[in-house]
């Protein structure tokens, strides 16, 4: 369920979702409810996607099935899944995805 207040992150979202709620209905001013369902379906990725690169940095890409075989982490579908359902909430978003700058670019020569 969506929070009241756009600003708060629906409490089921770990870290990583939480952040990326926090990061993209503050720089983009998103409140409006489909807005913020994608928002949602999006940080729900990103928790899912952490959790399998957890996994995977764990307990690798491979592991040991029961006849002593290796076979691919089941996490690495999670992971594969899970990145493309957050880019996917994200394009539904359809952001602008130049930063906005207060001031010049990069200094030349730089």
């Amino acid at each position: 369920m969506l929070s009241p207040d756009p600003s708060r992150p629906p409490k089921h979202l770990g870290e990583a979702g939480a952040n990326l709620w926090r990061g993209l209905v503050s720089e983009y001013g998103i409140a409006d409810a489909g807005g913020l369902k994608l928002v949602e379906t999006a940080c729900t990725c990103a928790d899912r996607l952490a959790a399998a690169q957890d996994a995977l940095a764990r307990d690798g890409v491979f592991i040991t099935d029961r006849y002593g075989q290796p076979k691919l982490h089941p996490a690495a579908g999670l992971e594969k899944d899970a990145r493309a359902g957050l880019l996917a909430a994200l394009k539904g978003l359809n952001l602008d995805l130049e930063p906005l700058r207060d001031g010049p670019g990069r200094p030349a020569g730089g």
